[in-house]
This record gives C-alpha cells, sequence and structure tokens, in this order.
C-alpha cells in the first residue's frame, strides 16, 4: 500500500470554469480547522490536476490535452484516419498539416485546462494567506510550492500560445485582462521560481513519500533549465549566452543532486517505476489510489493487441516516416531504442504466441506504410509503428488506462542533453554528456553537432512531449505535410498556436496571433 503522509489527489474539487463559484463547497470555516487542512485544501489538492481522469485535463496522460499538442503538432508522431476511424471532424489531419484554427478543440481545451489549474492556485495563495496563522512556520514553504506550481503552468503556456495574460490574483478575472508580453512571463517564471527555490524541499519527488509528485527544487531547477535553454524564442533576445550559462549552472545542481541515469532507458518506464535515480518528475499513478489515466498506450495498439493483453485498444497514434527514418528503422544503422520506444512488424501476445488480426491472419504493423489518411488502403488498421514506451502493466484497470506506471515528466537523460546542447551553443566542449546519453544505449559515438543533438533528443525522448519545443528551438518547426493545400508556414506563425476563439469572446480586448 502506498503510503503518503499527507492527503494528496484525494481532495477531488469539482470541475469549474475559470470564474466559476462552486456552491456545493464545504463552508470555509469547516475547512480551514488546522495547519493539516489548510494544508490540504491549498497545496495538496492541486496536485489533483497534474494528470487527468478525463479528456482535456492534464499535462500528460489524457487525450487532446497539451501532450497531444507538443506531439500531434510535431514531425514526431501522428494520428491517421483510418477509415471511418479517426477524423474526428479533421482535427488530427489539422495537427499534422499545421491548419489548426482559433476553434480547434484541443487548443482550446490546453488553453482552459492550463488556466483553470492557475485560478485554482491563485484562489490557493489567497486562501493561504487568510488562514496564515494556522500555517504557522510552514507558511513560506506552502506559498512557495503553490508559486512554483503556478509558474510552470506560466511556462506551457507561454511556451504554446506566446503572450498571454498573466493573472496572479484571485480577485482578477481573465474577463479584465490583457495579454502581457511573452518576454515578461518568461521573466516572471524565472523569478518566481529562483525566489521559490530557497523554501522548496531538496526532495526528490518521485519516490513514494512526503513529496511524492510534488514540486521540489529539482522540479524548478529542471524547469529553470528548460527555461534557459529556449530563452532565445521567449525573449525574442538574439544573445542568449548568459541564459546558456545559467542552464549549464542548474543541469549542474541536478547532477549534484544525485540524479543519474538508470542502467536502460526502459528502466525509467517500468511498472512501479518509483525508484528510478533519472526520473525528476512524474504524474503518480495507482489504479486504486488515483484517478490519473494514461491513455496514449491504448490509444495507439491496434484492437487485438491490446485485447490479448485484456486492453481496450484505440488503434490510433503511431510514428510518422520521419521518424522511423532518424531512428534508423530497418536498416544496418537502427538505433537500440527503437525496439524500446516502438511496436513494429509481427506482434506477439503475453504468451509469446502470435496475435491474429480480425481474419485470422498474423497480426503485424507496418511502419513504412503511414500516411495522414489510410482510408481505403491495405494499411488502414495496420500502417505504423505503435508506442511502446512504458512497460505493460498486466495488472492495470480500465482497459488498460489505469496503470501502475507513473507517468514521466522530467527525467536526467534530458538534463543531459540540455547542457550537452547549452555547451555547444556556447562553443564548448560538451561532448561527454551526449556521448553519456548514446553509450548507455550502446549506440556508437557519434559526431557532436546541433543536428546530432535534434536526432538524439528524438532517439531518446520520443512520446515524451518534447519535439515540438525542440524543433521550434532549432529553427526546424514545419508540417511534413506537402499537399497542394499545404499552409504556408514561410511567417513562422505556426510555431504559436491560436489565441483559442473562447478564450476572445470571454474577452475581446485579447487580441489574437499573427497569421491566424
Amino acid at each position: 500500500m502506498r503510503k503518503l503522509s499527507f492527503v494528496l489527489f484525494t481532495i477531488v474539487l469539482t470541475a469549474c470554469s475559470l470564474d466559476e463559484h462552486p456552491r456545493d463547497q464545504i463552508p470555509e470555516e469547516e475547512v480551514y480547522t488546522s495547519a493539516s487542512t489548510l494544508f490540504n485544501h491549498t497545496v495538496a489538492t492541486l496536485y489533483n490536476y497534474i494528470g487527468g481522469s478525463k479528456e482535456g485535463e492534464g499535462l500528460q496522460g489524457t487525450g487532446r490535452c497539451v501532450w497531444d499538442l507538443q506531439t500531434f503538432g510535431s514531425d514526431e508522431a501522428l494520428l491517421p484516419t483510418r477509415g471511418t476511424d479517426w477524423y474526428d471532424g479533421g482535427i488530427w489531419q489539422a495537427m499534422y498539416m499545421h491548419s489548426w484554427t482559433p476553434g480547434h478543440e484541443i487548443v482550446n481545451n490546453s488553453w482552459l485546462y492550463l488556466y483553470k489549474v492557475i485560478t485554482l492556485c491563485n484562489r490557493s495563495l489567497a486562501n493561504l494567506e487568510a488562514h496564515k496563522a494556522l500555517a504557522g512556520t510552514s507558511y513560506e514553504v506552502w506559498n512557495a510550492e503553490i508559486r512554483a506550481l503556478r509558474a510552470i503552468y506560466y511556462w506551457y503556456l507561454i511556451d504554446l500560445f506566446g503572450d498571454v495574460p498573466l493573472v496572479i490574483s484571485s480577485d482578477v478575472s481573465l474577463k479584465d485582462v490583457m495579454r502581457s508580453p511573452r518576454a515578461e512571463v518568461f521573466q516572471f517564471c524565472v523569478d518566481e521560481l529562483n525566489d521559490c527555490n530557497q523554501y522548496l524541499s531538496m526532495e526528490n519527488s518521485v519516490p513514494e513519500g512526503n513529496y511524492y509528485g510534488r514540486v521540489t527544487m529539482p522540479v524548478a531547477y529542471f524547469v529553470l533549465a528548460k527555461l534557459m535553454l529556449n530563452s532565445a524564442i521567449y525573449t525574442g533576445k538574439t544573445d542568449v549566452n548568459e541564459y546558456y550559462q545559467r542552464c549549464i549552472e542548474y543541469c549542474d545542481f541536478l547532477e549534484f543532486m544525485g540524479f543519474q541515469l538508470e542502467g536502460l532507458m526502459d528502466m525509467n518506464f517500468y511498472v512501479y517505476n518509483q525508484h528510478s535515480k533519472e526520473n525528476i518528475f512524474t504524474i503518480p499513478m495507482d489504479k486504486y489510489y488515483f484517478a490519473n489515466l494514461n491513455q496514449n498506450l491504448v490509444r495507439s495498439l491496434h484492437y487485438r493487441h491490446a485485447d490479448a493483453y485484456g486492453f481496450t485498444g484505440e488503434n490510433g497514434t503511431c510514428a510518422t516516416l520521419k521518424t522511423i527514418k532518424v531512428f534508423g528503422y530497418n536498416t544496418e544503422e537502427e538505433d537500440t531504442r527503437f525496439a524500446a520506444t516502438f511496436y513494429a512488424d509481427v506482434l506477439k501476445g503475453p504468451d509469446a504466441n502470435p496475435i491474429l488480426d480480425r481474419m485470422g491472419q498474423t497480426l503485424k504493423y507496418y511502419p513504412e506504410e503511414v500516411e495522414m489518411d489510410l482510408s481505403g488502403t491495405p494499411y488502414v488498421e495496420t500502417a505504423g509503428a505503435r508506442m511502446r514506451k512504458y512497460q505493460i502493466d498486466k495488472n492495470s484497470a480500465k482497459g488498460g488506462q489505469l496503470m501502475n506506471n507513473d507517468i514521466v515528466l522530467f527525467r536526467f537523460a534530458d538534463v543531459l542533453l540540455m547542457r550537452a546542447e547549452a555547451k555547444l551553443r556556447l562553443g564548448i566542449d560538451g561532448h561527454e554528456d551526449f556521448d553519456r546519453v548514446r553509450q548507455r544505449s550502446g549506440m556508437p559515438v557519434r559526431p557532436y553537432t546541433l543536428e546530432n543533438i535534434l536526432d538524439e533528443r528524438l532517439l531518446e525522448l520520443c512520446w515524451e512531449g518534447w519535439r515540438r519545443q525542440d524543433l521550434i528551438r532549432f529553427g526546424q518547426y514545419k508540417s511534413l505535410y506537402d499537399g497542394p493545400d499545404a499552409v504556408d508556414e514561410s511567417d513562422g506563425h505556426t510555431a504559436l498556436f491560436p489565441i483559442p476563439s473562447d478564450a476572445r469572446t470571454l474577452n475581446p480586448q485579447i487580441t489574437q496571433n499573427p497569421g491566424y
């Protein structure tokens, strides 16, 4: 049984819109009666929202959410139309073609979700301040944890949308504010995280215990490193060498704190991966205690493939041709991580026997036959290499979505690749970090170049939600679609998603991103 010394993930707030005041909440005087109830209802409750139990919620694990924008909006993966399956009004084709509009469902979901959590953070900060006496000496620590979480959510917002409204008070509504410059919100995130670090615990948040799944100092350092590495994009500055140096320093801190590579990449995604020495921040998963789902694996597997494990497969997501080419699929140079990242070719069940398709033939995936619309092709059900990164939990529930593998958000392999990239951009030799990641997987040394670092990030971090951000930073972000109705991306406008129509209806003062 999981041992937690605080009530985490168990105080479920009613899902609310940004300006809703639920009438069924417990009266305040009955909630805030002690330090423990204050903590539970201001800090612990916020962690119900890192993961999700329904579509559109959570940073990762559910469909039509933030992870989908970062993944299907890149050249890493797609969700092809498979006959009558997965057209869904064209939303997935729009992701592949970069033809999304301000009314796109996933864009709208992500904006609402991110601001909902920010709104809840603001309310928690106000309630914590109002009952400060109950917190005693813990006030600064709890205050810092909430503010750090809010800063992380603002980082996701500027990464996806650019200029965004900066709301840091529960007394201010999104209906009343205009967008703040991206560079200003970037600086807010940096200042908040640096200030909060003096109060955040140095504990690792991955193992079960008091800090399981919480924002601690290592989590803040990781996000600061990401902010520094992407500073040229977020600030618009051309000279960001100072930021690259700070990225290196934050990465150094994380190594000093004891994070290290596991023996194999796969080990970070095992069932019960709370003992990983490499993972830095995860979404806790447990079919008995938490409502968080991981839909991504079953969303990818063929119906019969999933059924062999007792799951409900959705036969959707797969790798693009670009991705399998980078992995060297079906060549003498095939990366060893391909087999740990994808299911391909003939499939076998848990009994090691071949899985049969609906016609009684051996089921096989065809990675090289994938395209945006597979309708009418012989490969409508079987095209594409499928997600394999998380070890199958044979005892999972809800059709395979309630698994015991914690969802990995941040890990140390990424830290090494960030540091290698920052050093190279500064003209410093950082090949050892680059080599360590490759050699862990038994791959030979490659020249230490930016292009190879970009490829290595895909090889190591595929399915982890980083590809879109990486391509933008490397100046290589564009759709793989080259049909006659392809979007003109020469102005770079698709590097930001549009401000959702619903947000602009709520507040007409909020301007739209260029190109939309």
